[in-house]
């Protein structure tokens, strides 16, 4: 109860305060992107229920001769870059929090179609709200394997505090301000937890 009610106070609070930047940006966006401003997915949340999150867009609209998307890596611009090394691009899942399709720490919102490839330790990472930022993401954000991230979510999960979650986001503000552990293009890393999984499975 603690956590949801810092939830909503400190994301009502951060709405309005960065409503100025958050006006810019969009207006960045519109000008340098296009329409829409907003990228939205649907993300598994507590219990796995899906819901839509909603992060600024980074990536131009571009497709290959099949009418194919080109990859990330050929998509995304200068600005997006900039969006994502300084995690601006996330801001909008403020809402998100308010809302309480997520909350300020807890796992990351993965994809829906990694629901399949998770273990039954992993599995825990949906017995609490997803978050903005996590316990993953502050031991080496992108930077780290995909076993090492969901290591680290369940581990959270196992051990999470109301104090634990403070430390955590200050964290995150200080490793957002010395940029560590960014990866603005994680495709170029790494691959989707479904083609890794599925590749070592047969």
């Amino acid at each position: 109860m603690l956590k949801r009610i810092f939830d909503i106070i400190s994301s009502a609070i951060a709405l309005i305060l960065l409503s100025p930047v958050i006006a810019i940006v969009s207006w960045q966006i519109s000008k340098k992107l296009g329409k829409p401003v907003l990228f939205r997915q649907v993300r598994p949340g507590l219990n796995g229920k899906p819901f839509t999150m909603i992060k600024f867009r980074t990536m131009r609209d571009a497709y290959d001769d099949q009418g194919n998307p080109l990859p990330d890596s050929e998509r995304i611009t200068p600005f997006g870059k900039f969006l994502r090394a300084s995690s601006l691009d996330e801001l909008p899942e403020l809402w998100n929090i308010l809302k309480g399709d997520m909350s300020f720490v807890g796992p990351r919102p993965l994809l829906m179609e990694y629901l399949d490839y998770y273990t039954e330790e992993e599995k825990l990472r949906h017995t609490v709200r997803p978050g903005l930022t996590g316990l993953a993401q502050i031991s080496g954000r992108n930077a780290t394997t995909w076993d090492q991230r969901l290591s680290y979510d369940v581990q959270y999960v196992l051990n999470r505090t109301f104090w634990g979650d403070i430390k955590i986001i200050f964290k995150t503000i200080f490793q957002v301000i010395k940029k560590e552990g960014v990866v603005v293009v994680p495709s170029s890393m790494y691959r989707k937890l479904s083609d890794e999984r599925s590749k070592n499975n047969n």
